[in-house]
C-alpha cells in the first residue's frame, strides 16, 4: 500500500481536479461571455423596450427558443476559431474567393457604423436622463473607448469588456422592482402566443434580428484565435460561449419584464429606451429609473468599443493585414485607423443637429436582418467542411437547428421587406 493511499490522500483528487477545471474554464472566459452581452445594445435595448411596452408579456416566449438558436450560432463561430486557428472572414475569403468578401464586407461595413452610431445615441440618451447634455457624453465616451483599445493590452480589454458584462445586471433589478405578476410572467415565458396583426410581426422580427447580430460571429471566432484558445481547451470555451448566451437573454427578459409590468400596465406611448427609463420612474420609482438609464449608458460604451474593433478585426482579416489589440498602432496601422475612424465617425455624426438617431438604428438593423442569412450560410458550409474542420464538424443535431434558425431568419427578413413595401404603398 502506498503511503498517499495508506493516508486517505486519494480522497482528495476529486476536488483538485474539479479546482483545475474551474481554473481552465476561468483561462478562456471571455469572448463567449463579452460577445453576447455586447448585443444587448442600444439597439437592442431600445427594442425589448418597447416589446414590454406595447405587447405587456407576449413577446417573452420568443427569448426563450431564439436563446437556443443564439447558442448554437455562437458555438460553430467559437469552434471555427479553436479549430482552424482562423477568423471567419479568413475563412471566408479563402473558400469563397475575394468577390463574395468584399460584399460581405461592405454589408457588415456599412450595417456596423450605422450601429456604432446607434451606440453613441444611447449614450447621449442615457445621459439626457441624468441632465447631461450629448456635447459632453458623448466626446467623452468616445475618448474612452478608443483610448482603452489603444493603450491596453488584450487581457486589460478583456477584463474591462468583463466588469461591463457584470452591470448589465442593474436590468434584473430593474425588474424586479417593476414588480411584474410573476405568475403571468412564467406562464408568457412558457407558453407562446402569437398574432398575425401587422404591429406583432413587425415587432416579432425586431426581436428576433436584435438578438442575433451578423458582426457577433466575426467578432467571437476572431476573439478565440486571439486570445490562444485551441481545440484542447475548447471543451471549456464552449462552456463560455453557453453562459454568455444564456446571460444575455435573461437580461433582455427582464427588460421586457420591467417594461411590461410598468409601461404598458399604464398604456404609457414611448419611442426609445430613453423614453422606457423616463417612463419608469413615475411607475416604479426612481431607483428603477436611474438602474435602467445606467444600464442603457454602460451597453451603449461597452458596444461602441466592441463593435469598431469587430469591424478591424475582420476586415484586417480578410485582406491580410495585422490585427489585433496586442499589438501597437506602429504594427497594426490599418487595424487602428479604421478603429479610430469608426469612433469618430459614429461619434461625430450623432451631434450633428439634423442626425436621426432612430433612423439610423432601424436602417442598420434591417441590414443587419438582410445580412445575417447570408453569413448563416458561408458559416454552415464552413462548420461541415471535413478537411477543414476534420472530426469537429457539426453534428446533426447542430445542423438541424443551425438550418431551422436560418431559414427562419431568411423568413422573417422576407416578411420584414414586404412589410415594409406595403407600409410605403400605403397597403397596411
Amino acid at each position: 500500500m502506498s503511503l498517499r493511499k495508506g493516508l486517505g490522500l486519494n480522497r482528495w483528487r476529486l476536488p483538485q481536479i474539479r479546482w483545475r477545471t474551474i481554473a481552465l474554464f476561468l483561462a478562456v472566459l471571455g469572448p463567449g461571455i463579452i460577445t453576447a452581452n455586447a448585443d444587448n445594445d442600444a439597439g437592442g435595448i431600445t427594442t425589448y423596450s418597447l416589446a414590454g411596452a406595447q405587447f405587456g408579456y407576449m413577446m417573452l416566449w420568443v427569448l426563450l427558443v431564439i436563446t437556443i438558436s443564439l447558442i448554437v450560432i455562437q458555438e460553430m463561430s467559437a469552434r471555427m476559431g479553436a479549430v482552424t486557428q482562423k477568423g471567419l472572414a479568413d475563412l471566408i475569403r479563402e473558400e469563397f474567393g475575394v468577390r463574395t468578401t468584399v460584399f460581405v464586407l461592405c454589408a457588415l461595413l456599412i450595417a456596423d457604423m450605422g450601429n456604432t452610431m446607434a451606440e453613441f445615441a444611447g449614450v447621449a440618451w442615457s445621459c439626457e436622463v441624468f441632465g447631461i447634455s450629448k456635447f459632453i457624453s458623448v466626446p467623452l465616451a468616445a475618448i474612452f473607448v478608443w483610448w482603452l483599445v489603444l493603450r491596453g493590452n488584450y487581457k486589460t480589454v478583456e477584463r474591462v469588456f468583463l466588469v461591463a458584462c457584470g452591470i448589465y445586471l442593474t436590468y434584473i433589478v430593474s425588474g424586479i422592482l417593476a414588480h411584474p405578476a410573476w405568475f403571468s410572467v412564467i406562464h408568457a415565458t412558457l407558453i407562446p402566443s402569437f398574432s398575425f396583426k401587422k404591429d406583432y410581426l413587425i415587432m416579432f422580427i425586431g426581436v428576433v434580428g436584435t438578438t442575433i447580430a451578423p458582426w457577433m460571429q466575426f467578432y467571437i471566432q476572431s476573439a478565440i484565435v486571439e486570445k490562444g484558445i485551441d481545440v484542447e481547451t475548447y471543451t471549456y470555451s464552449r462552456l463560455d460561449v453557453i453562459v454568455g448566451c444564456v446571460i444575455t437573454d435573461v437580461i433582455a427578459w427582464f427588460i421586457v419584464v420591467a417594461c411590461a409590468a410598468t409601461i404598458f400596465q399604464h398604456h404609457v406611448t414611448i419611442v426609445t429606451a430613453k423614453d422606457a427609463a423616463l417612463a419608469l420612474e413615475p411607475l416604479a420609482g426612481k431607483y428603477c429609473e436611474i438602474l435602467f438609464a445606467f444600464g442603457l449608458l454602460n451597453a451603449s460604451v461597452f458596444t461602441a468599443s466592441i463593435l469598431p474593433l469587430a469591424t478591424s478585426y475582420y476586415v484586417c482579416e480578410a485582406f491580410g493585414f495585422e490585427a489585433g489589440v496586442d499589438r501597437k498602432f506602429g504594427e497594426a496601422p490599418v487595424f487602428y485607423w479604421l478603429y479610430t475612424a469608426m469612433i469618430v465617425i459614429g461619434g461625430g455624426v450623432i451631434l450633428l443637429p439634423q442626425s436621426n438617431p432612430l433612423a439610423i438604428l432601424f436602417y442598420s438593423q434591417v441590414v443587419n436582418g438582410v445580412l445575417l442569412p447570408f453569413i448563416l450560410i458561408y458559416m454552415l458550409k464552413l462548420i461541415n467542411n471535413k478537411r477543414l474542420m476534420g472530426k469537429h464538424t457539426n453534428s446533426k443535431t447542430f445542423n438541424l437547428i443551425a438550418w431551422v434558425t436560418t431559414v427562419g431568419m431568411i423568413a422573417l427578413t422576407v416578411a420584414a421587406v414586404v412589410v415594409a413595401l406595403l407600409q410605403f404603398f400605403h397597403v397596411l
